[in-house]
């Protein structure tokens, strides 16, 4: 389980920092109408963000298949 969070780090912090950010932008900004897809809960925004942040930093994650097969 260890080693699953140490190689995944990256992802796993993208994940919280998007939701946290998901979630200010449902609070300060939001959609007052109601009619907004994502913005118009909180779940769906921090959802989303969650996601959004979890692919952004994934891009950063070294590959360790190149690693694997060296050894």
């Amino acid at each position: 389980m260890t080693n699953l969070i140490k190689n995944n780090i990256l992802v796993i912090s993208g994940v919280i920092i998007g939701a946290v950010a998901g979630f200010l932008y449902w609070k300060w900004v939001g959609c007052s109408s109601g009619t907004c897809m994502i913005t118009s809960k909180p779940f769906n925004s921090t959802a989303y963000g969650a996601v959004m942040g979890g692919l952004l930093f994934s891009i950063f994650q070294k590959d360790n298949k190149k690693e694997d097969k060296e050894q």
